[in-house]
């Protein structure tokens, strides 16, 4: 059977090594990822219960945990021609600058106009509303990466697209917002006085700064309430990871041709669709018994859903009105400290990567911010490239592992995640510059309530 998965389907196009299949992991786990939940009934969702929300072809993909290639149609290829392959880089001066004798590798993702790596499921997901003739998608963002790319997706599509971004990174990330506006997108901050749950929210937490939590319900609820519109999600859903795999096939097509295997594999881990994306070939090859990677998902210290959450079912939101999904979460109602990585505010991880985490395929570590900022200015003074924040907590990793190597003489290969530039990330890089940014770790009393707010699931699978 492993076998038959390796070339199921033609992946690549020869003359580029573009993928022109995305890999679905969870064809080769053993343990598949726990199903969403309906929370009024407590079992698993159905397609038509999610196709309420979510496009029916994306449903479909949602649902799927057994098909290890899906064929990305054309009009999709034929935009990621745009911009993809993408670089990947051999970081030679930050080597230098370390003394390190490991060898640093970076993919980097922010070589299109949204900036990140959201783009490659934002035109895949606006694609498949437009085949089923919608009017247009809703979504929320954090630090504006995800919006950004899923309103440049749909202005090429011709679809209407509604942000309910973060409120503190829509005050903190004003250029983002407006470039959200000039692709056509109407942006709201979020909690709002817009929805009905935005109210609940606010009147519960006054003055709160929100959440990709909030933000979610908020979306959903537009979604849901307008005819001829559906919800599409950045990151944590299966789908999402699937899109996203077009990073890690082109990173080992890439390694592949020169002969190089990597030691280590690190990506940020905030919703989990960059480091999904980026480990899904090699984390392939580890299920199937091909080969071993040390493969480590970097967190922030402030929002910790990995190394100090709990594997439970939980709402993907605070407002209580999607899916319960079994992932390592934070609880739904925690609201974490306001950031500069808006991208890795979310309280859970995807269930995906939650089962591999959870059967110990993959470790994590958490970062405090400032220690990330560190990285983020020495990797930009000799590697030339202004990382996002999120990006900047495997940069973090990325630099601690490889000094490690320094001190015990090993030529350890990493590999990590560079999933897009900071140029309008420019608040926090001025926090500290000036010596104001601070470190917030969460005291366990601080996240008790989130965790005894934990839904009880009677669901054994």
């Amino acid at each position: 059977m492993a076998e038959e998965r390796k070339i199921p389907y033609k992946i690549y196009l020869e003359e580029n090594e573009l993928p022109i299949s995305w890999y679905n992991v969870r064809a080769d786990m053993k343990t598949k990822p726990a199903p969403l939940l309906n929370p009024g009934t407590g079992r698993p969702m159905t397609a038509e219960e999610l196709g309420g929300v979510f496009c029916a072809d994306l449903v479909a993909q949602e649902l799927d945990n057994d098909t290890p290639y899906f064929p990305i149609p054309q009009e999709i290829l034929d935009f990621y021609k745009m911009y993809r392959p993408s670089p990947l880089v051999r970081a030679y001066f930050l080597e230098k600058e370390l003394g390190t004798p490991a060898k640093i590798y970076y993919k980097f993702e922010g070589n299109n106009t949204s900036g990140s790596h959201k783009l490659n499921s934002a035109i895949a997901q606006a694609y498949y509303a437009k085949k089923q003739g919608l009017k247009g998608v809703t979504t929320e963002t954090g630090a504006g990466q995800w919006g950004t790319a899923l309103s440049m997706a749909c202005a090429f599509l011709g679809l209407d697209c509604k942000v309910f971004m973060v409120k503190v990174s829509y005050e903190q990330k004003p250029f983002r917002r407006e470039v959200m506006r000039t692709y056509g997108a109407s942006v709201t901050p979020s909690p709002s006085m817009t929805t009905d749950v935005g109210k609940k929210i606010l009147e519960a937490h006054p003055g709160t700064t929100g959440s990709l939590g909030c933000a979610i319900s908020e979306a959903v609820e537009v979604a849901v309430k307008n005819p001829g519109y559906r919800y599409v999600l950045g990151s944590v859903l299966n789908q999402v990871l699937l899109h996203q795999s077009v990073i890690g096939l082109e990173t080992k097509a890439a390694l592949d041709k020169y002969g190089i295997k990597p030691d280590m594999i690190i990506g940020c881990a905030g919703g989990g669709s960059n480091l999904g994306g980026l480990i899904a070939p090699f984390m392939g090859e580890k299920l199937r018994g091909e080969a071993d990677y040390d493969i480590i998902a970097v967190e922030p210290a402030s929002c910790p859903s990995f190394t100090r959450g709990k594997y439970a079912y939980d709402f993907c939101d605070t407002g209580m009105i999607c899916p319960l999904a079994k992932m390592y979460t934070l609880g739904s109602g925690f609201i974490p400290s306001p950031n500069h990585a808006g991208g890795l505010r979310f309280h859970g991880m995807s269930p995906v990567l939650s089962e591999l985490y959870h059967e110990g395929l993959m470790r994590a570590v958490a970062v405090e911010q400032t220690a990330v900022f560190e990285a983020a200015e020495q990797f930009a003074r000799v590697e030339g490239i202004l990382p996002a924040p999120e990006s900047s907590h495997a940069i973090r990793a990325a630099i601690d592992e490889a000094l490690k190597c320094k001190e015990t003489g090993e030529e350890k290969t990493i590999v990590f995640g560079l999933t897009g530039t900071g140029y309008f990330d420019m608040v926090a890089y001025e926090k500290f510059n000036n010596g104001e940014m601070t470190d917030y770790i969460p005291t366990d009393e601080d996240l008790a309530p989130g965790f005894a707010s934990l839904p009880k699931v009677d669901y054994k699978g």
